[in-house]
């Protein structure tokens, strides 16, 4: 299991975020509170207006100050922005209306699910549902990863997933769980303006009862040897499978 970074979090609840494009799309939402910024001279200029708009000064700072605040393994380029977590949501925010949303089933690396959320915004997708207990919150990595996708994609924090997946299929969505040896090529299933993919921790895969309130479980047909593939690639290969179906019933 990999350790976490004692420096992401802060001990107060508050987070730092750090990386030129993580900072720039913290400061330029809206629902975003900014405590506080500290930065190079160079970030500085190259974030000056999202700085200005916030009205922040930031505290400057030399690369190896910043080191010493997030930790050397920390890809920080200059800045770092001291923020509260963003509001939580609940489920019922997310399936009011069309769209497609993400529900992750046990995955844990906070790279993983940041490169889920970048690819999760790139798709204009609703929303990302992961269980209470088993994702790592906001941290500074899983924000770098994300690339400032953190900012654009609402995340729900559900307790129990099955219901939750249950609640998705009484309010009309195509509940989809992805497998590589699924019954259905996912390219096949009949397009539904409100849907929801289901993707594993890799290794295990789905839990059983998440498999049971799928409405199906389904495969991406690969042409390689290889059928297992890194999850976010995986996400981003059936966001693109659904937004063809998308372009198609248009």
């Amino acid at each position: 299991m990999r350790k976490k970074n004692p420096k992401s979090k802060r001990l107060d609840g508050l987070l730092n975020i750090y990386g030129l494009h993580a900072a720039s799309a913290a400061l330029r939402n809206p629902a975003r509170t900014i405590v506080s910024a500290t930065a190079t001279r160079n970030a500085t200029n190259r974030l000056a207006e999202q700085l200005a708009a916030r009205d922040i000064s930031p505290t400057l700072a030399e690369p190896r100050d910043l080191d010493r605040m997030l930790g050397r393994e920390a890809v920080h380029q200059g800045i770092a922005v001291t923020v509260s977590p963003l509001p939580p949501i609940t489920l019922l925010d997310l399936i009011g209306g069309d769209g497609t949303l993400l529900v992750l089933d046990q995955v844990t690396d906070p790279r993983n699910i940041g490169a889920i959320l970048r690819i999760a915004a790139a798709f204009s997708v609703r929303g990302l549902i992961v269980t209470r207990r088993n994702w790592p919150g906001e941290t500074g990595v899983l924000a770098k990863a994300a690339s400032g996708g953190l900012e654009h994609v609402r995340i729900c924090e559900t307790a129990n997933l099955a219901r939750a997946l249950e609640t998705m299929n009484d309010s009309g969505f195509t509940v989809v769980g992805l497998d590589s040896a699924g019954d259905t090529a996912l390219s096949e299933l009949d397009y539904n303006p409100k849907n929801a993919l289901v993707l594993g921790a890799e290794g295990a895969g789905l839990r059983r009862l998440s498999r049971v309130h799928c409405t199906y479980i389904a495969r991406l047909d690969l042409p390689g040897a290889i059928r297992s593939i890194n999850v976010a690639t995986a996400a981003a290969l059936a966001l693109q499978t659904l937004h063809g179906a998308k372009a198609a019933s248009d």
